[in-house]
């Protein structure tokens, strides 16, 4: 889909330390050479970041998930931010592929902060010019911004990799984990032409709300961190009737010993973006990968052309997706 070569313009694409390969990937779909940098570290962990071209008057797209070691990750891009802007870029573009902090959109209690907010004016008081990110956990998150925010979705990349292996149609069942994730487990179902189900967990128990007798399931959610939702689910599901279990999600934190804990359970595919580097030691066999970079890279070239965005929240594309 990306045609035009930028290697010439002033469009420019810089990567900091958190997916470096992502960034590598976008670079390549937009035919120009990643911006070169000198990122370190003091003996007392304070970051330094030196940019080592001139980009006085170019537009920069800065690629940062903000993912583990998220605070060490968020002072990076703060610091780079601040760097470009003394360097005079004409545009700053903030890439988030994963979004730390996400999950503290609201006070829970009494007493309590609302981080993703605070991040979010991190980056506006830094100098951030817009937002590009994925699959936010709460869609509220846009509105704590005072500047424009393209809210990407990972569903359509994931419902191109189902549909290419034939899970789809009225044999599949796209089940939400919980209650708050039936409009995303609605949007994969409307890709695949499938009907849902839900899990509704209450206390100890986990009941399934829908058909899933000898059907193909496929839990669907935006992060798996600690794996224990979706392996709730997929118990649920196998003691249900279901005849396999599927997972997928756009963010893989994958903390502590969730790649195991998956990788000994029901569930026989986890499918996730690469919006989150993952460590050899996660690459569990049954994960698969499909990168979001084409995505991000067409993202990118919209904006810098003045093209509608919208197209790509919700449809499919016609991406060549790379599947690991």
């Amino acid at each position: 889909m990306i045609a035009k070569n930028y290697k010439h313009s002033n469009l420019r694409v810089f990567s900091l330390s958190s997916n470096q390969s992502l960034a590598a990937a976008i670079a390549e779909h937009l035919g120009v050479e990643l911006g070169k940098l000198d990122a370190t570290q003091f003996a007392d962990g304070e970051i330094k970041i030196n940019i080592e071209e001139s980009i006085r008057g170019d537009h920069i797209y800065v690629i940062q998930s903000t993912s583990f070691p998220i605070s060490d990750n968020i002072m990076e891009l703060m610091i780079m931010i601040d760097a470009l802007k003394r360097a005079s870029a004409k545009k700053i573009n903030v890439v988030l592929p994963y979004y730390g902090y996400a999950r503290q959109e609201q006070q829970d209690g009494p007493r309590t902060p609302i981080t993703a907010k605070l991040v979010a004016n991190m980056l506006e008081l830094a100098g951030a010019d817009r937002i590009v990110t994925l699959d936010l956990h709460a869609n509220q998150i846009q509105g704590f911004f005072d500047m424009p925010v393209d809210h990407l979705q990972g569903v359509p990349l994931i419902a191109d990799y189902l549909i290419d292996r034939q899970l789809a149609g009225d044999d599949v069942v796209v089940v939400s984990p919980d209650q708050g994730g039936v409009t995303r487990a609605r949007k994969l179902a409307e890709f695949l032409q499938a009907p849902i189900a839900i899990v509704d967990r209450r206390y100890s128990h986990a009941s399934v709300v829908g058909d899933v007798l000898d059907k193909t399931t496929i839990i669907i959610d935006d992060i798996i961190d600690s794996g224990l939702t979706a392996l709730t689910a997929a118990d649920a599901l196998v003691e249900y009737g279901a005849k396999s279990v599927y997972a997928a999600a756009t963010h893989a934190v994958l903390s502590g010993n969730a790649a195991q804990m998956i990788e000994a359970s029901p569930i026989e595919c986890l499918l996730v973006t690469d919006t989150i580097h993952l460590p050899e030691a996660k690459r569990i066999s049954k994960l698969e990968q499909v990168s979001v970079a084409p995505l991000l890279a067409e993202a990118i070239r919209r904006i810098h052309e003045n093209q509608s965005v919208s197209p790509l929240f919700t449809e499919r594309m016609a991406f060549d997706d790379e599947v690991e």
